[in-house]
């Protein structure tokens, strides 16, 4: 045998078995790579984000630091000036006398009604303030001299102190000096409250409350 037939190499035929497996399992490789890198679809993405929520981050600003307003001064009202009260004295009027007459009876004392205002002055509504110190002049004065004070020859001079409202009416009497009697007091306190009527104290050309000493006389004639 010569040197070139030697060098012809033998060829082998491919087994058909053995290619179909090995492309089998190359095929199936390829579809597992092929689903492993499929991307998801928005249902497999919904019920992930419904099982595992995704939380919400938000930034809160700070907020905005308050200025405090300016201080504000308080300044004090100026009071206005008050002016005195105008007290219209009146005349001093000799106080009505009780004494006994021939017949038993006690005169009345004359009434006089002075002059207070100026003429065209008006008086306007009563000022509601504290009652101011003034002689007022008698409305009316009826004074009787008491039975049994009569009887036992009591007389003297009470002293009173008499409050009159501003239509001149006593609402309230109190002994400043008594007479000595106690009888003669009492009546003399009960006839101003009850009869008695008095010219009301003027203030800016309105009637007011005043306060008024009042002697009131029990005399006997013999």
């Amino acid at each position: 045998m010569s040197p070139a037939s030697l060098a012809v190499a033998h060829r082998t035929h491919p087994d058909p078995a053995r290619i179909a497996a090995i492309s089998a399992a190359i095929a199936l490789n390829l579809a597992v790579i092929m689903i492993a890198t499929r991307p998801s679809g928005p249902a497999f993405f919904h019920a992930i984000q419904r099982l595992n929520p995704i939380p919400t981050i938000s930034f809160i600003p700070p907020p905005e630091p308050v200025i405090p307003p300016p201080p504000v001064e308080v300044l004090p009202l100026p009071h206005p000036p008050v002016a005195p009260p105008v007290v219209h004295h009146q005349t001093p009027i000799s106080p009505p006398v009780a004494a006994p007459v021939a017949e038993g009876n006690v005169p009345v004392a004359p009434v006089t009604t002075p002059t207070l205002l100026p003429a065209g002055t008006t008086t306007g509504p009563a000022v509601d303030a504290a009652p101011v110190e003034a002689s007022l002049a008698y409305r009316s004065a009826p004074l009787h001299f008491p039975t049994r004070a009569l009887q036992q020859r009591m007389h003297g001079t009470v002293l009173l102190r008499v409050l009159v409202d501003e239509t001149g009416k006593p609402v309230q009497v109190t002994v400043e000096r008594g007479s000595g009697y106690l009888l003669l007091d009492r009546s003399a306190i009960q006839q101003v409250l009850d009869g008695w009527r008095f010219q009301p104290a003027m203030v800016d050309g309105r009637a007011v409350r005043a306060l008024a000493r009042v002697p009131v006389t029990f005399n006997l004639r013999e």
